[in-house]
C-alpha cells in the first residue's frame, strides 16, 4: 500500500506534540527527514543542542553514536534511534581493546577521539572532536602527544595545522569520503573553473591538499553562505547538497565525482520516524558508568568553538 507522505507528516508532528519530543536530524539525511526536522545540523551543533533541550524525548535521525552521544549529554532525557541498525563503519573501526592498548603504549598522550566513535570509546578518552572543532580541540589541549582515533584521513588534518604537536594516528577512515578521489576533482576543475571546490576532512589527503577549503559541513554551509562564487563542488555525502540547493537556490552545486551516499544514513525514512513516535522505539539505553566517564569528553569537546 502507498503511503500518504502528507498524511504521515501530519501524524508525526500530532505524535511529536502529544510526546512533547524534538526531532534532530543530521545533514546527511533523506530531504524528507530533512524537511520536518526540528533541528538540522552537523555532529557539533546537534550535540550542543542536544545538551540543552527542554522537551523530554529526543527522537536522532542520525546513527547510532549520535543518538548515545545524545544520551551521554541528556541522560535523564529518553532518546529514540528510529533506525536500532543505523550504524557508522567509521566507528566500529577502533576497539575497547585498541585504544587501551595505544593508551598503554602512550601514557603521557591525551586521547582525542572523533564525535564518530561508541560511548565506550568516548569512555577512554580525554576529550571529544567533530570534524568542525578537531583542530581547535588538538591546539588547545594541555599536552604536546596526541592518540587521535579513529580516522586517519582527519587526523592528518589536523596535524597539518598543528604542528607543533605530536600526534599517533589510528589508521580508521570514511568508506564514504575515501571515494572522493584526486582524478575527480582535476576533472571537475576542468569542467567548473571557477567553482570553489569544498572537501571534508574525512577525505583522502591529497584531495584536501588541492581542495580550496576543507570543512565541516556546517563549514560548507557557511561557506557557500558567505561566498560571492556562483559554482561549488562538494566533496561530502550527497545528502547535504539538498540542504545546500535549498538554503541557496540562486547557486549551483556539484558532486566531487560522482554523488557519494552513506547507506545508514538513508535507512531512516519517514515511516521509521513514526513507528519510534508512535510505538517509543528503539531506546538508547547505556551503562550509568560509561556515561559518566564519556560526558567529560563530550562537555569539553562542546566547550570549544
Amino acid at each position: 500500500m502507498k503511503v500518504d507522505i502528507d498524511e504521515l507528516r501530519e501524524k508525526i508532528l500530532v505524535l511529536k506534540k502529544e510526546q512533547n519530543a524534538v526531532l534532530l536530524a543530521h545533514n546527511y539525511q533523506i530531504p524528507e527527514i530533512q524537511d520536518i526536522a526540528d533541528y538540522l545540523g552537523d555532529s557539533l551543533e546537534l550535540s550542543k543542542i542536544s545538551r540543552d533541550l527542554k522537551e523530554n524525548v529526543i527522537v536522532f535521525c542520525g546513527v547510532k553514536f549520535m543518538a548515545e552521544t545524545a544520551k551521554i549529554l541528556s541522560p535523564k532525557k529518553k532518546v529514540l534511534l528510529p533506525v536500532v541498525d543505523a550504524g557508522c563503519p567509521l566507528a566500529d573501526m577502533i576497539r575497547v581493546e585498541d585504544l587501551i592498548m595505544l593508551k598503554e603504549k602512550y601514557p603521557d598522550a591525551w586521547v582525542v577521539s572523533y564525535v564518530n566513535s561508541s560511548a565506550e570509546i568516548k569512555a577512554l578518552s580525554d576529550v571529544c572532536c567533530t570534524s568542525s572543532n578537531a583542530v581547535n580541540v588538538v591546539r588547545n589541549v594541555p599536552v604536546k602527544k596526541i592518540i587521535f582515533v579513529p580516522d586517519k584521513n582527519l587526523g592528518w588534518w589536523v596535524q597539518k595545522n598543528v604542528p607543533e604537536k605530536e600526534i599517533i594516528l589510528w589508521q580508521g577512515y570514511c568508506l564514504v569520503h575515501e571515494q572522493f578521489s584526486i582524478q575527480d576533482l582535476r576533472v571537475v576543475r576542468e569542467f567548473y573553473p571557477t567553482a570553489e571546490v569544498l572537501t571534508h576532512p574525512e577525505c583522502l589527503r591529497e584531495v584536501l591538499e588541492e581542495s580550496d577549503f576543507v570543512l565541516s559541513t556546517a563549514g560548507m554551509l557557511k561557506r557557500v553562505k558567505d561566498s560571492e562564487s556562483k559554482k561549488f563542488i562538494i566533496g561530502t555525502e550527497e545528502g547535504l547538497i539538498y540542504r545546500l540547493k535549498k538554503e541557496n537556490p540562486e547557486k549551483h552545486f556539484y558532486s566531487l565525482g560522482s554523488a557519494k551516499t552513506c547507506l545508514n544514513m538513508k535507512k531512516t525514512k519517514l515511516e521509521n520516524l513514526y513507528n519510534a513516535l508512535e510505538k517509543g522505539q528503539h531506546v538508547v539505553e547505556l551503562n550509568p558508568e560509561i556515561i559518566e566517564k564519556s560526558k567529560l569528553a563530550l562537555e569539553r569537546m562542546v566547550s570549544y568553538v
